[in-house]
């Protein structure tokens, strides 16, 4: 049914040019459907990659076949009623590209949730389509034609009272998923979960442990880095009954006290604290949800408090277990775990400690390592300031302004010459000798010239030969 007009609601229409439109209209049906219809009725902006549509009238080769008269077509989903379409462009920007869908329905299936068996059909009404979708907040669709909104379960109603409901009671055991999806959401949009809603996603909790980890790491992403505030989402994961079954090893840290007066909070909030304090990137996040991970287990008794000794390397290690389980790739879980290790960092007084800083967390990671400072220290709830971190970071860059080196690829000599001016074969020594000189002009960078290095290079064999 139709409820209202786009006239209503205050958004923007764009998307695909006029003449595809027209095209599309003078044979069919389309809509948009998705995230950006809610969004925009949420009054958030809606970004061109993130609009899709939905075409009803058109069979899937006469719809392929006009729209590769305006652009490419990739028939990546053709199984499955979907297409992407990228128009041409004037070549001043990049063109974006859509997806367009026909109508279906779908339900998962398999293992793990991996496979889904779809039915589409063009000539499936719109709302039968928006029903097979899992909350009602996103079962809204527009007409391209007339602007008006086709929203057969309430969805309107939802998003003006800010609540998640599932649109059917079979919603989560057909995509247990959605149970994940739907804290997200709920963390994003700032909405309070629909009693019976609720009580399915108790219910059926345990199913998480059915969807492959490619899938969980997709709805945590978002959660990471959309949310302003991804500590809700974390504690509705505690309250469902998830987080112990996606993250086991953060849900350890629930209510453990942390006595001393450095925090104002137990270990699980302070670090969901931490990850609503930290700048909304993936890696930083990550870092900061995960940064105090093993002290419950590093916990000491001492006086006065408790201590976590080498809580930050155990906790290194554990992440990268976190992160390999959820099949994040390999150089971002060694990011994520070098920031973990080091987060403890001491504000070195002298530039020779600050560049062996940069070295063991790396120029790239550096700055981020001072925002998890930062981020750490608003989650401990004591009100502390950061302005040593602040003072800090102009050193840094003070320092990274002079250009001094970092890493061997930066030493006035490679390995090359090496070999070439000491007659060393290609082998483990070479990485050695750089290693010493690296050592050496991080101390002092004035080292750093050839025929210092070569002299230096000198009385290291001779030390080596003589021992």
């Amino acid at each position: 049914m139709c409820l209202t007009t786009v006239a209503e609601c205050e958004c923007v229409m764009t998307g695909l040019k006029n003449d595809i439109f027209a095209a599309l209209l003078a044979c069919g049906s389309v809509y948009e459907v998705g995230g950006c219809v809610r969004d925009s009725l949420f009054g958030r902006d809606v970004s061109e990659k993130d609009r899709d549509y939905l075409v009803t009238g058109i069979p899937i080769d006469e719809l392929i076949a006009l729209l590769g008269r305006f652009g490419r077509v990739d028939v990546v989903g053709k199984s499955f009623g979907v297409i992407k379409f990228t128009p041409r462009g004037d070549g001043a920007s990049p063109a974006a590209t859509y997806d367009i869908a026909l109508p279906r329905r779908e339900f998962s299936t398999g293992l793990a949730h991996r496979d889904f068996e779809v039915d589409f059909d063009h000539m499936i009404p719109v709302e039968e389509d928006l029903l097979r979708r899992d909350f009602t907040i996103n079962a809204v669709a527009r007409d391209m034609k007339t602007g008006a909104l086709i929203d057969p379960v309430g969805g309107q109603r939802d998003i003006a009272t800010r609540t998640l409901r599932m649109i059917s009671p079979n919603s989560f055991t057909d995509d247990p998923l959605r149970i994940l999806r739907g804290i997200q959401f709920a963390a994003r949009f700032d909405l309070t979960i629909e009693a019976e809603t609720m009580r399915a996603m108790r219910e059926h909790a345990d199913l998480i442990t059915t969807v492959t980890p490619e899938r969980i790491g997709e709805e945590l992403n978002k959660l990471l880095t959309r949310a302003k505030m991804p500590s809700v989402g974390f504690l509705l994961m505690q309250e469902i009954g998830l987080l112990k079954l996606i993250l086991p090893e953060l849900h350890e840290s629930v209510g453990v006290t942390q006595p001393g007066g450095y925090h104002a909070h137990n270990v699980f909030e302070h670090s969901l604290y931490a990850v609503d304090a930290a700048i909304p990137t993936l890696r930083l996040r990550w870092a900061a949800l995960l940064h105090d991970v093993t002290k419950p287990q590093s916990m000491c008794e001492v006086e006065g408090g408790v201590t976590f000794y080498g809580h930050e390397t155990s906790g290194a290690r554990v992440a990268k277990k976190v992160l390999r389980r959820l099949r994040y790739p390999n150089n971002f879980v060694t990011e994520v775990a070098t920031l973990i290790d080091q987060h403890m960092f001491s504000i070195p007084p002298s530039d020779k400690g600050l560049r062996r800083l940069v070295r063991r967390t790396g120029i790239d990671l550096i700055f981020d390592l001072l925002d998890l400072r930062r981020a750490d220290v608003v989650g401990q709830g004591m009100g502390n300031k950061t302005d040593d971190v602040d003072e800090f970071e102009k050193r840094i860059k003070e320092e990274l302004d002079r250009k001094p080196p970092f890493s061997v690829k930066d030493l006035a000599i490679g390995g090359d010459d090496l070999m070439m001016l000491f007659n060393i074969p290609e082998s483990p020594i070479i990485g050695d000798i750089l290693s010493h000189l690296l050592e050496i002009v991080l101390d002092d960078p004035e080292k750093n010239k050839e025929e210092i290095l070569v002299e230096t290079v000198k009385e290291y064999l001779h030390s080596e030969e003589t021992r």
